[in-house]
Protein backbone atom coordinates (compact mmCIF):
# COMPACT_ATOMS: atom_id res chain seq x y z
CA UNK A 1 0.00 0.00 0.00
CA UNK A 2 1.36 3.45 -0.93
CA UNK A 3 0.34 6.57 1.01
CA UNK A 4 0.95 10.20 -0.07
CA UNK A 5 2.74 12.04 2.70
CA UNK A 6 3.90 15.36 1.23
CA UNK A 7 4.48 17.42 -1.89
CA UNK A 8 7.63 19.51 -2.28
CA UNK A 9 8.68 22.44 -4.44
CA UNK A 10 10.91 20.08 -6.39
CA UNK A 11 8.04 18.28 -8.08
CA UNK A 12 8.64 15.24 -5.91
CA UNK A 13 6.21 13.28 -3.81
CA UNK A 14 7.09 11.29 -0.76
CA UNK A 15 5.35 7.93 -0.56
CA UNK A 16 5.25 5.57 2.39
CA UNK A 17 5.60 1.95 1.32
CA UNK A 18 3.84 -0.96 3.05
CA UNK A 19 6.98 -1.70 5.07
CA UNK A 20 6.99 1.84 6.50
CA UNK A 21 9.97 3.13 4.48
CA UNK A 22 9.72 6.27 2.36
CA UNK A 23 10.50 6.58 -1.33
CA UNK A 24 10.70 9.75 -3.41
CA UNK A 25 8.80 9.77 -6.70
CA UNK A 26 8.77 12.39 -9.43
CA UNK A 27 5.47 14.10 -10.16
CA UNK A 28 4.00 13.40 -13.57
CA UNK A 29 3.34 16.41 -15.79
CA UNK A 30 0.77 15.16 -18.29
CA UNK A 31 1.03 17.80 -21.05
CA UNK A 32 4.81 17.87 -20.99
CA UNK A 33 5.09 14.09 -20.91
CA UNK A 34 2.62 13.68 -23.78
CA UNK A 35 4.94 15.87 -25.84
CA UNK A 36 7.89 13.69 -24.83
CA UNK A 37 5.93 10.57 -25.82
CA UNK A 38 5.10 12.11 -29.20
CA UNK A 39 8.76 12.97 -29.81
CA UNK A 40 9.87 9.49 -28.72
CA UNK A 41 7.43 7.78 -31.08
CA UNK A 42 8.31 10.05 -34.01
CA UNK A 43 12.03 9.48 -33.40
CA UNK A 44 11.51 5.70 -33.39
CA UNK A 45 9.42 5.93 -36.57
CA UNK A 46 12.09 8.04 -38.32
CA UNK A 47 14.71 5.47 -37.28
CA UNK A 48 12.67 2.87 -39.16
CA UNK A 49 11.16 1.10 -36.17
CA UNK A 50 7.56 -0.11 -36.35
CA UNK A 51 5.58 1.99 -33.88
CA UNK A 52 2.05 0.74 -34.58
CA UNK A 53 0.36 -2.56 -33.80
CA UNK A 54 -1.28 -2.66 -37.27
CA UNK A 55 -0.31 -5.48 -39.59
CA UNK A 56 -1.78 -3.91 -42.73
CA UNK A 57 0.64 -1.33 -44.19
CA UNK A 58 -2.17 1.06 -45.18
CA UNK A 59 -3.55 1.06 -41.59
CA UNK A 60 0.00 1.56 -40.34
CA UNK A 61 0.50 4.54 -42.67
CA UNK A 62 -2.83 6.15 -41.68
CA UNK A 63 -1.99 5.72 -37.97
CA UNK A 64 1.46 7.30 -38.37
CA UNK A 65 0.00 10.19 -40.37
CA UNK A 66 -2.53 10.66 -37.57
CA UNK A 67 0.29 10.77 -35.00
CA UNK A 68 2.21 13.32 -37.07
CA UNK A 69 -0.84 15.63 -36.94
CA UNK A 70 -0.95 15.46 -33.13
CA UNK A 71 2.29 17.36 -32.52
CA UNK A 72 0.45 20.35 -31.03
CA UNK A 73 -2.30 18.32 -29.36
CA UNK A 74 -0.46 16.51 -26.56
CA UNK A 75 -3.54 15.13 -24.78
CA UNK A 76 -4.69 13.31 -27.91
CA UNK A 77 -1.33 11.52 -28.07
CA UNK A 78 -2.47 9.30 -25.18
CA UNK A 79 -5.54 8.25 -27.18
CA UNK A 80 -3.33 7.47 -30.18
CA UNK A 81 -1.01 5.37 -28.00
CA UNK A 82 -3.95 3.43 -26.55
CA UNK A 83 -5.41 2.71 -29.98
CA UNK A 84 -2.33 2.30 -32.21
CA UNK A 85 1.04 1.87 -30.48
CA UNK A 86 2.89 -1.42 -30.88
CA UNK A 87 2.64 -3.35 -27.61
CA UNK A 88 6.40 -4.08 -27.67
CA UNK A 89 7.08 -0.34 -27.32
CA UNK A 90 5.05 0.03 -24.12
CA UNK A 91 7.85 -0.79 -21.65
CA UNK A 92 10.49 1.06 -23.66
CA UNK A 93 8.29 4.17 -23.79
CA UNK A 94 7.60 4.02 -20.04
CA UNK A 95 11.33 3.66 -19.27
CA UNK A 96 12.25 6.53 -21.59
CA UNK A 97 9.64 8.82 -20.00
CA UNK A 98 10.74 7.89 -16.45
CA UNK A 99 14.35 8.74 -17.35
CA UNK A 100 13.30 11.99 -19.04
CA UNK A 101 11.15 12.94 -16.02
CA UNK A 102 14.09 12.32 -13.69
CA UNK A 103 16.44 14.42 -15.84
CA UNK A 104 13.81 17.17 -16.07
CA UNK A 105 13.38 17.47 -12.28
CA UNK A 106 17.07 17.02 -11.52
CA UNK A 107 17.90 19.90 -13.89
CA UNK A 108 15.83 22.28 -11.73
CA UNK A 109 18.25 22.15 -8.80
CA UNK A 110 21.94 22.98 -9.15
CA UNK A 111 22.92 20.22 -6.69
CA UNK A 112 21.08 17.56 -8.71
CA UNK A 113 21.87 18.87 -12.20
CA UNK A 114 23.99 16.44 -14.20
CA UNK A 115 26.22 16.69 -17.27
CA UNK A 116 27.79 13.82 -19.15
CA UNK A 117 31.36 13.76 -20.39
CA UNK A 118 33.21 11.26 -22.55
CA UNK A 119 36.45 9.91 -21.14
CA UNK A 120 39.03 7.65 -22.73
CA UNK A 121 38.96 4.28 -20.99
CA UNK A 122 42.45 4.70 -19.50
CA UNK A 123 41.50 8.12 -18.09
CA UNK A 124 38.30 6.71 -16.61
CA UNK A 125 40.29 3.83 -15.12
CA UNK A 126 42.77 6.18 -13.40
CA UNK A 127 40.01 8.47 -12.19
CA UNK A 128 37.99 5.52 -10.92
CA UNK A 129 41.03 4.15 -9.06
CA UNK A 130 41.70 7.58 -7.49
CA UNK A 131 38.04 7.97 -6.51
CA UNK A 132 38.23 4.54 -4.86
CA UNK A 133 41.32 5.61 -2.90
CA UNK A 134 39.55 8.79 -1.78
CA UNK A 135 36.31 6.93 -1.08
CA UNK A 136 34.20 9.29 -3.18
CA UNK A 137 32.33 9.56 -6.47
CA UNK A 138 34.00 10.31 -9.80
CA UNK A 139 32.56 13.84 -9.71
CA UNK A 140 33.92 14.43 -6.20
CA UNK A 141 37.32 13.06 -7.28
CA UNK A 142 37.46 15.45 -10.26
CA UNK A 143 36.49 18.38 -8.03
CA UNK A 144 39.14 17.39 -5.45
CA UNK A 145 41.88 16.95 -8.07
CA UNK A 146 41.07 20.32 -9.66
CA UNK A 147 41.20 22.11 -6.30
CA UNK A 148 44.50 20.37 -5.45
CA UNK A 149 45.97 21.41 -8.82
CA UNK A 150 44.83 25.00 -8.20
CA UNK A 151 46.36 25.03 -4.69
CA UNK A 152 49.59 23.58 -6.08
CA UNK A 153 49.72 26.24 -8.81
CA UNK A 154 49.18 29.04 -6.25
CA UNK A 155 51.89 27.60 -4.00
CA UNK A 156 54.30 27.39 -6.94
CA UNK A 157 53.65 31.04 -7.85
CA UNK A 158 54.18 32.08 -4.22
CA UNK A 159 57.52 30.23 -4.06
CA UNK A 160 58.65 31.84 -7.34
CA UNK A 161 57.68 35.27 -6.04
CA UNK A 162 59.57 34.68 -2.77
CA UNK A 163 62.66 33.55 -4.71
CA UNK A 164 62.54 36.72 -6.83
CA UNK A 165 62.17 38.92 -3.74
CA UNK A 166 65.03 37.09 -1.98
CA UNK A 167 67.27 37.45 -5.04
CA UNK A 168 66.57 41.18 -5.16
CA UNK A 169 67.33 41.54 -1.45
CA UNK A 170 70.59 39.64 -1.77
CA UNK A 171 71.59 41.60 -4.86
CA UNK A 172 71.23 44.92 -3.03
Amino acid sequence: MTVDCEKTDFGLRCHQNANGSYKMKYQQLENLECGWKWKYLIKKWKEGEKITRHIDSSEDKVAVEGLLKLEHEPNRVLEWIEENMALELDNKLKQAIRAKRKRHFNAEQIHTKKKSIDLDYRVWEKLSYRAGELGCTLSDAIEYLLSEASRSEKASKTVSSLKEDLSKLLAD
